[in-house]
């Protein structure tokens, strides 16, 4: 100690805890020449003597004007070195450093302008303490003190510098630090973090894309941000982060979409916006890198289609196309087709009709693709697709058909389909009496008119609930009068009496149409069965007269006289003629 103010005068070392800030200013001057001068005479000893003096009497003090003044002195000492500095800063730095936490704002101020001063003479010599000096930053940034701000606002942009002209920063250690503060939430924090990420993107030999599912997802959190000027930040760095995506030969496409699907469901407009298109790009751009990623895209594509805002509707619809384009093999590695059934089957109970309809073509074209891997899955979305029959939509039931109808292409489960839709009609008789005939006719057409007709009368046979058995059979009966998608199969049982194939036709249905004597004897006349008729409404005297009888008595004479039995009509006015 003694030797020390042997070289630095005691007179200096008051001033430079003085209260006044000239007084300290000029102390530092003569100690920027003292070190000169030990500088020039090799006497690093001493000067490693002075820095001592200066960090333990000064910047360690518990009086605030002692450690201003140690600050200001270690910049000093900085600059009265030049050239030499950089074997004295593993000293120097760590006191200014520490000096950035301090309670007072005015010492936190001067430590701010004492590293400015210091880095201005090292420049790349800095970099050794980059870590230490950013974490300070970054908390200064959002100092209480507008001065503390501002100085460290001034001091960033040098560091920053620095950094974009240094071979030696290291990218790989810094972006555990940008990680970590990348979700805080407080505004001047954030302005700074995304300044550093345009800086070091816009530097050549600095590979911030190779990172970018680092920091990713708070550049994202940021674009919800209150501040117009933070989101639009952000929004500018991801707009250039894309644009470099697109013109870059190598991304890591699968970790970054794990991000975007989440933030497409973000409750901010903007954000699922964002989210939204680029994971359109990754669909365009990704390809065959995205395979293990179908699902989940495939469950933030399907929401957005029926979004409220109509840009992301549009960008999700794309997307939703060329998503459907790739042709994946169900071999590949990562591609799962359980996982893409249960999201479309999760999104049928979706309260949004497009994103139903959207769904059910998913498992439409995932059937077409892979039909024995979808129906090795069955149970799992079986049970939905019955319940689907019951959606509000029209459009949403005839897909849900067509679902059905290619899956029953095979026996087992066409027997299946149908079983459970007549238990689906026996449960809900509302389903039946609204929907029952748009479901039957398309079934026809889909499956074959006849092979229906069969299996249904098959199960109502053994229908032990004679009351619904009664009125479904009323209700196939009247669409297999009426129905134009019928047309072949009334055909065909007009020829009951002289075609075999009619016959057992006939006798296939006859078995369950007899719950109901009304659609009896509507098919005896179909099949131009007319002794049979005749019993069988001679059978009817014995039955009690009631409500429902009589309705469906005049039911069956109204359906006398449409277009399906002019030939009966016809037959009966010329054995009238004839008689006469």
């Amino acid at each position: 100690m003694a030797d020390t103010q042997a070289v630095i005068p005691a007179s200096i070392l008051r001033n430079l805890a003085d209260k006044l800030y000239e007084k300290r200013k000029n102390a530092a001057l003569e100690v920027e020449g003292i070190v000169k001068q030990l500088a020039v005479a090799g006497d690093h000893e001493r000067v490693t003597a002075v820095i001592n003096l200066l960090t333990s009497e000064f910047a360690l003090s518990p009086q605030a004007n002692h450690r201003k003044g140690g600050l200001i002195g270690l910049a000093a000492v900085t600059v009265g070195l030049t050239a030499e500095a950089a074997q004295h800063l593993e000293q120097i730095v760590p006191p200014v450093l520490d000096s950035f936490s301090d309670q007072d704002s005015r010492v936190r101020y001067y430590a701010c302008e004492a590293l400015y001063n210091i880095a201005k003479v090292v420049r790349g010599d800095l970099i050794v303490f980059f870590n230490q000096i950013f974490d300070a930053l970054c908390k200064l940034s959002a100092d209480s003190d507008g001065n503390v701000q501002s100085a460290a606002h001034l001091l960033d942009r040098l560091v920053k510098d620095i950094v974009t002209e240094s071979d030696q920063f290291s990218i790989e250690e810094f972006i555990p630090l940008l990680r970590e503060r990348m979700n805080v939430l407080n505004p001047y924090v954030r302005q700074f973090l995304v300044g550093w990420i345009t800086v070091l993107d816009s530097v050549p030999d600095i590979d911030m894309l190779g990172f970018l599912p680092d920091f990713l997802d708070g550049l994202f959190n940021m674009l919800s941000d209150s501040s117009h000027e933070i989101r639009q930040q952000a929004d500018s760095a991801l707009s250039e982060f894309l644009q470099e995506i697109k013109n870059s030969p190598s991304v890591d496409y699968g970790r970054m979409a794990e991000i975007l699907v989440q933030r497409a469901a973000s409750p901010d407009e903007f954000t699922r916006l964002t989210a939204i298109t680029w994971i359109n790009e990754f669909v365009k751009l990704g390809g065959d890198q995205l395979v293990p990623y179908y699902a989940d895209i495939l469950g933030a594509i399907l929401p957005c289609i029926s979004d409220k805002e109509e840009k992301i509707r549009v960008v999700a619809r794309e997307t939703n196309e060329e998503l459907r384009v790739i042709k994946a093999d169900p071999a590949a590695e990562g591609f799962d087709i359980e996982s893409i059934l249960s999201i479309a089957r999760r999104q049928l109970s979706s309260e949004q009709d497009a994103t139903r309809i959207e769904a059910l073509h998913w498992i439409r074209t995932l059937l077409a693709r892979y039909r024995v891997e979808v129906i090795s899955f069955l149970d799992d979305i079986f049970h939905t697709l019955l319940k689907a029959l019951s959606d509000p939509s029209d459009e949403v039931v005839l897909l849900v058909l067509e679902v059905h109808a290619c899956i029953a292409r095979d026996d087992p489960h066409f027997n299946r389909l149908v079983l459970f839709l007549v238990q689906n009609f026996r449960a809900d008789h509302t389903l039946l009496e609204k929907r029952g005939a748009l479901i039957i006719r398309r079934l026809c057409v889909l499956l074959d008119a006849e092979r229906v007709y069969r299996e249904l009368s098959s199960i109502l046979e053994r229908e032990a609930n004679l009351d619904f058995a009664s009125v479904m059979v009323q209700a196939l009966n009247l669409i297999l009068l009426t129905s134009s998608e019928l047309a072949e199969l009334r055909s065909l049982l007009k020829q009951s009496l002289v075609n075999a194939a009619g016959k057992d036709l006939f006798v296939s249905l006859y078995s369950s149409w007899c719950h109901s004597p009304m659609a009896t004897i509507s098919l005896c006349l179909l099949a131009q069965a007319y002794q049979h008729a005749s019993s069988v409404i001679q059978s009817l005297v014995e039955e009690d007269i009631t409500a429902k009888f009589l309705v469906q008595l005049d039911k069956l004479i109204r359906l006398l006289e449409t277009p399906v039995f002019t030939y009966l009509r016809l037959q009966v006015h010329t054995s009238c003629n004839l008689s006469s």
